[in-house]
């Protein structure tokens, strides 16, 4: 299974110049984990850089994969991750859900760089 973090998401839809390591994860959609907050920050950020149908676009390719909502246990563990790794709430909800489901982690932001079940890819200019 594989959780794709909100920055790599928008790399992918925005054909960044990292979208084709994302490729894999993105379009194995069938076993892919989507933390509701994930759907969230890719909405507004496509929102906010193009238009509502892109949003819209975007939202729904995400899905397809399995949405998760936050509950009491991912968040318990995302407070944990958080103080433990000094990870922004966002990031430590995302890394809970991907350890809760046994996920890998792919993403390029660096605050998951050299964590366990991790695939980074450093953003690229």
């Amino acid at each position: 299974m594989n959780v794709v973090d909100s920055s790599a998401w928008l790399e992918y839809f925005a054909n960044g110049p990292n979208a084709s390591f994302f490729a894999k994860p993105v379009e194995q959609i069938d076993k892919s984990i989507v933390p509701s907050l994930s759907l969230f920050e890719v909405f507004k950020r496509v929102l906010q850089q193009r238009d509502e149908n892109d949003a819209l676009q975007a939202f729904a390719v995400m899905q397809q994969g399995t949405t998760v909502d936050l509950d009491s246990s991912v968040a318990l563990n995302a407070a944990r991750l958080s103080v433990e790794n000094k990870l922004p709430m966002a990031d430590s909800v995302i890394l809970a859900t991907a350890r809760k489901y046994d996920a890998m982690l792919w993403t390029q932001d660096a605050e998951f760089k050299g964590l366990d079940n991790v695939e980074y890819r450093k953003r690229k200019s």
